[in-house]
């Protein structure tokens, strides 16, 4: 008779909510400083909320949404639409535009 050999065990850290949260709360209140209070100029403003909104996006899904501790197949299920909504928001602003 054989014994199986070892398993390996990973141990999950669970990562600190409250400090995640407490981070997003800091930049949300950043972002809206941003876009009412500092006197810069409109393209710096949108370019500077867009790549804050997708920071907090992106905190979102990987530690609210597990993502972060998922294999990744799971982390490309999430990210394969992303490209494709991009180019629908780019086609439906070229439309406007034309």
């Amino acid at each position: 008779m054989t014994t199986p050999p070892p398993q390996t065990t990973s141990t999950h850290v669970r990562p600190n909510y409250m400090l995640i949260w407490l981070y997003l709360f800091l930049m949300t209140i950043a972002e809206v400083l941003l876009a009412f209070e500092l006197p810069v100029s409109q393209n710096l403003k949108l370019i500077l909320l867009l790549i804050m909104a997708v920071w907090k996006a992106l905190l979102v899904a990987l530690f609210f949404m597990h993502l972060k501790f998922e294999r990744w197949r799971l982390r490309l299920i999430f990210m394969v639409p992303l490209p494709l909504a991009a180019i629908l928001v780019t086609v439906v602003i070229m439309e406007k535009v034309f």
